[in-house]
């Protein structure tokens, strides 16, 4: 297919395309003529990988570079390639300076608990530190008794997931990769949402109150 053709296939801009095709984001495709070139189904699949890193991910090209490089690495495992895909568009941790032994024991004990490969200088743990530590300031020193529970919820999100993602289509790199850019930044917002939805529905029925009455 020729460019235009691609263009209107991946629903990227002409302009777009060539501008990925210049910073290495996107294969040459076979040259026809000096001027022309013609295009297959592996641009069509890595151009919508792209643009779910760069439109709904927010992703620099850099880190877009980063995240094919793993793509195409052909010594690479597909779980590296999840890691650095989802490590891309996931947005940083706020790291809190300031933590007790206290939140930073139960962290630990948690993630042992929990089976998790979380490495104790990772921005997830400190946060997570930082959160503890936040909860004991303001007297809620049990609120780490939260987290198995959250944990369980999450474990079977987490199964939800990898089960959309390894699903899609025929299963392609790219196709998987672009399931998680995608997955990961609306499955973050819609988590968070249904989390607010699930919550008040709830205290509607503890409290007998219409959603009119309750607070939002």
């Amino acid at each position: 297919m020729r460019i235009a053709e691609l263009s209107r296939r991946s629903g990227v801009p002409v302009p777009t395309i060539k501008y990925y095709l210049r910073e290495g984001l996107l294969p040459a495709g076979e040259l026809t003529s000096p001027n022309q070139a013609r295009y297959g189904e592996g641009h069509v699949r890595r151009l919508r990988l792209v643009r779910a890193m760069v439109e709904v991910g927010g992703l620099s090209i850099a880190a877009v570079r980063e995240v094919l490089g793993a793509l195409d690495d052909p010594e690479g495992s597909m779980h590296k390639a999840l890691g650095t895909v989802e490590a891309a568009v996931t947005p940083e941790f706020p790291v809190q300076s300031r933590e007790d032994e206290v939140a930073r024991e139960q962290a630990t004990e948690f993630v042992a608990r929990r089976g998790y490969s979380c490495a104790p200088d990772s921005p997830a743990f400190q946060a997570l530190v930082g959160v503890l530590t936040t909860a004991r300031e303001v007297g809620h020193d049990r609120f780490a008794d939260l987290l198995d529970d959250y944990a369980d919820a999450c474990d079977r999100v987490a199964e939800r997931d990898l089960d959309y993602v390894f699903t899609l289509g025929a299963g392609t790199r790219e196709e998987v990769l672009e399931g998680v850019a995608v997955g990961t930044v609306l499955g973050d917002t819609a988590l968070a949402l249904v989390r607010r939805m699930a919550r008040q529905a709830v205290s509607e029925r503890r409290t007998g109150q219409s959603g009119d009455d309750g607070a939002r």
